[in-house]
């Protein structure tokens, strides 16, 4: 593992690589400012193959996202031994996707491990110290504007993922249970609006803890299990 500053890299290719990512892109895009107070807070690891990115039960207040790579979210490592041996692969995590954000959002220790995909060549991963984003309505350093863009993303994630697991194992109890996650119906860019966003992740992110949870209980690899037109029904 190599983690470095961002002023060790030239911003010009800290840029490109973030293009990726929509809420660096549209916080770059809306405010400079905020972008660059961002990185202040912020730093790029490089991991080799096979390395542990992320420790199951272990605890930290940082969001990740992947820039160039494949990770692997493993279930049942031994945290004493670091034995993977019995370890099953339920998950993969793509250039763009942010990882470690549950943890972050309900405040707990991370639910699996992760691991640098023994078959990428270059695995590179961004990280930024969540503490930056203070309580929830404070303003500073943090913005409004910037923390409704990043609610916003997360919202729409967490409920695209469930959607697509709904649509894969309908057959399950809970399957439905995000729908009645209640949508924010007021006035927008206010902070009713984050408040709103802030609950709606937080019930969310549970329904997929609880997801997780039982695709380890039956080893099951919840993409490579997906039916193929449920993801195109999704767009």
């Amino acid at each position: 593992m190599d983690v470095q500053p961002i002023h060790r890299y030239p911003q010009e290719s800290i840029d490109a690589l973030l293009l990726s990512i929509p809420f660096y892109r549209a916080v770059k895009s809306l405010d400079p400012y905020q972008y660059d107070t961002l990185m202040q807070y912020s730093r790029v690891i490089e991991f080799e193959p096979g390395e542990v990115v992320l420790e199951k039960g272990r605890k930290d207040e940082w969001l990740y996202f992947l820039l160039k790579g494949q990770l692997e979210v493993l279930s049942g490592k031994n945290l004493e031994t670091g034995d993977t041996r019995d370890s099953l692969v339920v998950n993969y995590i793509t250039p763009g996707e942010v990882f470690g954000d549950l943890a972050v959002l309900l405040d707990h220790e991370r639910t699996a491990t992760v691991v640098a995909d023994a078959n990428s060549k270059k695995i590179m991963v961004f990280g930024t110290d969540f503490r930056v984003f203070g309580e929830l309505e404070d303003i500073r350093p943090i913005s409004l504007a910037t923390k409704l863009i990043y609610y916003r993303n997360m919202v729409h994630n967490l409920r695209w993922k469930l959607e697509v697991y709904r649509m894969s194992y309908p057959e399950k109890s809970f399957a439905s249970d995000h729908r009645k996650v209640k949508l924010f119906t007021g006035l927008r860019d206010t902070m009713s609006e984050l408040v709103s966003l802030d609950k709606q992740a937080r019930e969310l992110a549970r329904l997929l803890v609880l997801w997780n949870a039982e695709f380890n209980r039956l080893g099951i690899a919840p993409r490579s299990e997906m039916d193929k037109t449920s993801l195109q029904a999704l767009g």
